[in-house]
């Protein structure tokens, strides 16, 4: 598979997962229905988990904007060009993802059309407290603690300073390996996510965003592009602020 379709399908499935359990407990009369925010924040923490496994051997499951300028920033092999189609797949899953969360949910998206702010939650993420420049500082924070701990990941060994014998078996956890990032993800949720619903990654947020301004939802208003460019920028500069930490650890 090419990198870039893999980046793609691995971030629609996230989109599609993660936006799909917020679907599941805003949207009225649907079985998760006010399941509350750990229903949320597990969900999304599988959506990665899930996202990451169906891209991770064909192109690093970067998955994230966020992630691709980090690994460019620390010349991890990743040229401008690569990265910026990293990022264009990354956005086009997104968008795609959240098409199919509506899809899926399109008659309960009907029933929530007095109120247009759970609709919008089920695409993009919204502070609870609209203070900007705060909301900023959250999701730098927030992808600095995604970030900065990708990089630290220990691959399993068998022993920690021993060099491995020339015809020693590989150690590897297959899809499994890629659990501690689902976790990551969920922790991040539980404890830095009430401030502005933990976007920590554009593609998650902005593309689903767009979907929504260009979709005939019944009830909808408009997509706060005014509050937009925070978890845009918000992330990139907390994933420049992890590359910048680690170049000195």
């Amino acid at each position: 598979m090419h990198p870039y379709v893999a980046e793609f399908i691995g971030t629609m499935f996230l989109v599609l997962f993660g936006n799909g359990v917020v679907a599941n407990v805003v949207l009225p009369k649907t079985k998760g229905n006010d399941g509350g925010w750990i229903v949320i924040a597990a969900g999304w923490g599988i959506a990665v988990f899930i996202g990451a496994f169906c891209a991770n051997e064909f192109s690093g499951a970067h998955l994230n904007p966020a992630v691709t300028l980090a690994m460019y920033l620390a010349d991890e092999g990743f040229s401008l060009v690569d990265s910026g189609g990293y990022i264009g797949a990354q956005m086009l899953g997104g968008m795609a993802g959240a098409l199919l969360v509506y899809v899926f949910y399109r008659e309960h998206f009907r029933q929530a059309s007095d109120d247009p702010d759970g609709m919008l939650a089920c695409f993009s993420t919204a502070p609870n407290i609209r203070n900007l420049p705060q909301a900023f500082v959250c999701e730098t924070i927030g992808t600095f603690a995604l970030i900065l701990p990708i990089f630290l990941l220990v691959d399993p060994g068998f022993s920690a300073g021993v060099e491995p014998a020339e015809n020693a078996p590989v150690l590897g956890l297959g899809s499994i390996g890629l659990l501690p990032v689902g976790l990551l993800v969920f922790g991040i949720g539980l404890s830095l996510g009430g401030p502005t619903g933990y976007a920590i990654n554009p593609a998650r947020d902005l593309g689903p965003r767009l979907i929504h301004a260009l979709l005939p939802i019944n009830g909808k208003q408009g997509s706060d592009w005014q509050y937009a460019w925070v978890p845009v920028l918000g992330p990139l500069t907390g994933a420049a602020l992890a590359v910048l930490v680690n170049s000195f650890l």
